[in-house]
């Protein structure tokens, strides 16, 4: 039975007939979508999408067979195992139990002109490789558990780090499918680390993008991510919430605004996200810090406190 047309992999996963088994959808400024299902046996085929499809057994133990792209398989799962769904490949999948899955989406019109730049415009995935079941990589592994883990705590994906991990995890399916995305000696020049460092400060409060601080340091945003770790010794968004942390604790200790309104004034949506954040940078809660630095017998614990955070770092 032939399925009807989706536009993405976001649109048949929340309207076709496998969308009562979705647990968790997120999506990050249409750069990634990511879902968590529990799905039972029988057939889990999905229609051909313009988007690159990564699959997580979360749990393995399960028969597979299918073709994804590659050529027909049938072989077991591992447990944290990845299955690659071709572009715009109407893929067939039957398992013979039950299992719970993640998946991540690109939508290629989102990812195209970075794929070009990073490959001198020879983008390119070997599926009879990727595609013939299961395969492993520890680094897109340990990506996937950092975006969801900071889903968790955040409450959504920022644009910054959905971008910076897609780079990620798209620069090693390449490598693993023989074309390797082109490699960055150097980091930033000082002026554009300047000025990407002085564009997070004026926009604390947004979403900001790989995209617009690419601009800035007038480089692709693939090698913007790459340089700017290698200037800095951290992550874009890592800074970024360095840069968050710092000025509430400014705000905190000079101002009488709420806690709600410094939460929104340095880019989170609500008070209890801010909090989560701030207590894992400062070990204590925005409301413990304002009274701690207001009270001069407690500064010390919160100068251990941020000593403790850059020892951590």
């Amino acid at each position: 039975m032939s399925m009807p047309a989706y536009t993405s992999f976001a649109q048949w996963y929340s309207a076709g007939h496998l969308a009562s088994y979705v647990r968790t959808t997120t999506s990050a400024g249409g750069a990634i979508h990511l879902l968590e299902a529990a799905q039972p046996a029988g057939d889990m085929s999905d229609p051909a999408v313009p988007d690159i499809v990564l699959y997580q057994d979360l749990h393995g133990g399960s028969r597979v067979i299918g073709d994804m792209g590659g050529e027909r398989f049938d072989v077991g799962s591992e447990k944290g195992g990845f299955f690659l769904s071709a572009l715009r490949f109407a893929n067939t999948v039957i398992v013979d139990a039950a299992h719970e899955l993640r998946s991540l989406s690109f939508p290629l019109a989102q990812w195209q002109s970075v794929l070009d730049e990073a490959t001198d415009g020879q983008f390119f995935i070997d599926y009879r490789d990727l595609s013939m079941g299961s395969f492993a990589s520890p680094t897109i592994r340990f990506a996937i558990r950092n975006l969801w883990a900071l889903r968790i705590e955040e409450g959504m994906l920022s644009r910054l780090l959905a971008q910076a991990a897609g780079c990620e995890i798209l620069a090693e399916l390449c490598r693993l499918g023989g074309a390797p995305f082109g490699q960055v000696k150097g980091g930033l020049a000082p002026w554009a680390e300047r000025r990407s460092v002085e564009l997070m400060r004026a926009r604390l409060s947004e979403d900001i993008s790989l995209d617009d601080l690419a601009v800035e340091a007038k480089v692709s945003p693939f090698h913007f991510a790459r340089m700017f770790k290698q200037s800095v010794g951290v992550p874009p968004r890592v800074y970024l919430t360095r840069l968050r942390v710092e000025k509430a604790c400014e705000l905190l200790e000079r101002t009488d605004l709420p806690i709600t309104q410094i939460a929104l004034t340095v880019g989170y949506s609500s008070s209890q996200v801010f909090a989560r954040v701030f207590i894992k940078h400062r070990r204590m809660s925005p409301s413990d810090y304002r009274r701690a630095v207001r009270d001069p017998v407690r500064q010390i614990s919160v100068s251990a406190s941020a000593a403790l955070e850059t020892a951590g770092e």
